[in-house]
């Protein structure tokens, strides 16, 4: 089994992170982050985590396997570099990049090092009805996938937001930051081992108080498996009883899947629902309660040198159609 560390807990997916290795049996050994105020929540969360002195302990300490972090967007890549040049592998949460340029150093160190650099797509990762999308989509049940629409609405919980998440060098931009979940749907369920941008358009549509801040953008991709739109925004209302209600509708030759992540609005309740429709009928399935298998398929790449969990190609490529994506709304 594996030994793991944490590195910068800015964002609240760290908590996810950290327990996707858990609960796959790895040992949580110890974190740094420079917040105090971040700190003793997480503390009382992992008790069996030492708080180390800096981050160069941990980097240095050659028992430890894998870093992971969640800290701000714009460091996470000089650190994973950091912890790659240290015989480390690296669990970064997304966006794991702000820039092109970070993705070129990132990409060379980990040729030059052959450690593992994996970004936690939780969207997909850590949604029982993503994983069983993929296995129905395996079997065929809706034929060849022709196109994805990715929608991720977001809850913008203004009083709890850092400084850094108004910043736009330090957040890397709405595409770049929510949108690299649906790039990274849009490669896995079309199969596309390569894609363009082909439009996209981000704006601040009511946020003028904040003139860095980009509450709503949207993209096209053409891939080589298929296409994909996507819309990512800041406007979930306050009524909504979760954090946003994300949706993935994948088309295919012979019917559709549309799932309904964290919400079946005024309908089911809890989260993870699947709807499929195909030439036999329609169906909804709760995924609820679905093995979710990234933290041990990543442990097991650790452990064996293998690409189970997400290959390295694909996890670059996701955030690099992100950035690209990025890039063109910004002109």
């Amino acid at each position: 089994m594996i030994n793991f560390s944490v590195i910068g807990i800015n964002h609240g997916h760290i908590y996810g992170q950290v327990n996707a290795l858990l609960n796959a049996g790895a040992t949580f050994v110890s974190f740094y982050a420079a917040e105090p105020e971040l700190v003793a929540p997480f503390a009382k969360a992992f008790p069996q985590a030492t708080l180390a002195r800096s981050a160069d302990e941990i980097l240095e300490d050659s028992t430890i396997h894998m870093i992971v972090t969640a800290a701000i967007p714009n460091e996470r890549a000089p650190l994973g570099i950091r912890a790659m040049q240290h015989g480390k592998d690296v669990m970064s949460d997304k966006p794991g990049f702000t820039t092109l340029d970070q993705l070129a150093e990132a990409r060379r160190a980990q040729r030059e090092t052959g450690r593992i650099y994996s970004i936690c797509y939780s969207e997909r990762f850590e949604n029982g009805a993503t994983i069983r999308a993929g296995e129905l989509v395996a079997r065929g049940e809706i034929g060849r996938v022709i196109q994805t629409i990715g929608l991720g609405p977001h809850r913008l919980n203004l009083p709890t937001r850092a400084p850094w998440f108004f910043e736009r060098a330090r957040y890397g931009g709405i595409l770049c930051d929510i949108c690299s979940h649906q790039a990274d749907q849009f490669l896995f369920f079309t199969g596309s081992t390569s894609a363009a941008v082909v439009s996209a358009q981000v704006g601040n549509e009511n946020h003028p108080q904040y003139p860095e801040l980009q509450d709503f953008g949207d993209v096209v991709w053409r891939g080589n498996g298929g296409t994909g739109y996507a819309r990512v925004d800041w406007f979930t209302p306050d009524g909504l009883p979760v954090w946003g209600d994300g949706r993935l509708t994948i088309l295919g030759t012979d019917g559709y899947i549309e799932l309904r992540k964290y919400i079946d609005i005024a309908g089911r309740p809890g989260s993870a629902h699947l709807f499929i429709a195909t030439q036999k009928g329609v169906r909804h399935e709760d995924c609820s309660h679905i093995s979710l298998p990234y933290g041990r398929l990543l442990i097991n790449d650790v452990l064996n040198r293998t690409e189970t969990a997400m290959s390295q190609t694909h996890c670059f490529l996701a955030a690099e159609l992100a950035l690209k994506a990025q890039a063109m709304a910004e002109g």
